[in-house]
């Protein structure tokens, strides 16, 4: 019952957290376009002398609508100010909750892959929290010093520690436990963007407003520049979100270039976007990310691993005997390991049918990528991939 509980708390963290995040990512979206797309107006309009930098009309859902975007602020504050934070807070609250559920409360299982690295449970957790941390740490002393002034730089730099982060993280961690970190030290940096610069700085905005002074233009500048930060940090985040589902790149003998490979693609199409909404159709920003995810698809195809010779027979009943024993305690209608109520992905290997009719999945995750077990924790031979290996090429039969 407590396994089960915690998996439904798991489902209902990680809907929160895919609702919050579209509305995250939504709004980024949304205001970078907007500041994109903003005209000026005329210099003896009404709009210029109320101090208007940019507007624009736009027409969607049946109606007409007219944003503005002042250089500072208005003349005057209005009663009624939309604030943009919690969509940021409840992502990242609900992603670490999610992290905490699935990954630090099962570290030797999720975290730990002894081919890598042999750590304890609180190593890895240890590990997990620092990366978070001292990120956050790094990019905000970056952006504060005079590099922070040069945006080409500062993106360079930051992109290669992040690099340089999953770097460290695939010497340390599990495949899947290293690319879900590297995620949640850039969401990390975001929501920290949000919480201490972005939102304090419009708060002293509007303070210096009720108190009759002219804001400060370098909060509204600083916050700007987090801002589009956060706007290209958002597709590899994404890719990171859904990469437990693709072995072939976490699995990779160098998942960690894998990774930098993806982001650097994201990063690209966001980039072709961002330049579109100011009229400049750069395709070759979106040409130049297609070739770096064809290197990706090249680079990560099947490469078996050499295994030794199979003695002996090769029937359905030998590799039941070997997937009962290292496989069912998860793959079953009532998982035994610990942390596990439902057998993952819906697979139940209790059966032949069910091996039979898995066949391929389980030579993709036990042989091509090794995978599974999860961390080898029911310590699969090689001698058992070879056997599972030489059936499934036979054909799989059923025999």
């Amino acid at each position: 019952m407590e396994a089960h509980l915690i998996e439904m708390l798991g489902m209902l963290l990680r809907w929160l957290h895919v609702v919050a995040g579209i509305a995250w990512v939504g709004s980024s979206f949304y205001f970078v376009w907007l500041d994109d797309s903003l005209d000026p107006p005329p210099p003896d309009s009404e709009e210029a002398r109320k101090g208007v930098s940019g507007e624009l009309w736009a027409v969607h859902g049946g109606g007409f609508y007219n944003p503005q975007k002042y250089a500072v602020a208005p003349a005057r504050l209005p009663d009624k100010l939309h604030w943009f934070k919690w969509e940021a807070y409840t992502t990242w609250l609900s992603g670490t909750a999610l992290l905490v559920i699935v990954y630090w409360m099962r570290a030797q299982a999720m975290m730990v892959d002894p081919t890598v690295a042999s750590l304890t449970s609180a190593q890895a957790v240890g590990i997990g929290i620092a990366s978070m941390i001292g990120s956050w740490i790094v990019y905000d002393l970056l952006c504060r010093s005079p590099l922070g002034r040069h945006d080409g730089l500062i993106a360079l730099i930051v992109f290669g520690l992040l690099t340089l982060l999953a770097w460290e993280l695939s010497r340390t961690l599990g495949g899947r436990a290293a690319y879900i970190h590297v995620g949640t030290s850039i969401g990390t940096i975001m929501a920290a963007n949000v919480f201490f610069v972005i939102i304090p700085g419009q708060k002293r905005m509007v303070a210096a407003m009720r108190a009759g002074r002219k804001p400060n233009p370098a909060d509204g500048a600083r916050g700007k520049q987090r801002s589009v930060h956060n706007n290209y940090f958002t597709l590899p985040v994404v890719f990171i979100m859904i990469s437990n589902h693709y072995a072939a790149t976490y699995s990779h003998p160098y998942a960690w270039a894998v990774l930098a490979l993806i982001s650097a693609a994201g990063v690209l199409m966001r980039h072709f976007f961002n330049r579109r909404h100011k009229g400049a159709f750069s395709v070759h920003y979106l040409v130049a990310a297609a070739v770096l995810l064809g290197v990706v698809v090249l680079w990560t195809a099947p490469h078996i691993q050499p295994l030794p010779p199979v003695t002996g027979p090769v029937t359905l009943d030998r590799v039941r005997s070997i997937v009962g024993q290292r496989c069912v305690t998860c793959h079953s209608q009532a998982p035994t390991f610990p942390g596990i109520a439902q057998p993952p992905a819906g697979v139940v290997l209790q059966t032949a049918d069910g091996i039979v009719q898995n066949a391929q999945r389980i030579y993709q995750q036990v042989v091509v990528t090794r995978i599974m077990p999860l961390g080898n924790a029911s310590k699969m031979t090689d001698e058992e991939r070879a056997v599972i290996a030489a059936w499934v090429t036979s054909g799989a039969p059923a025999r």
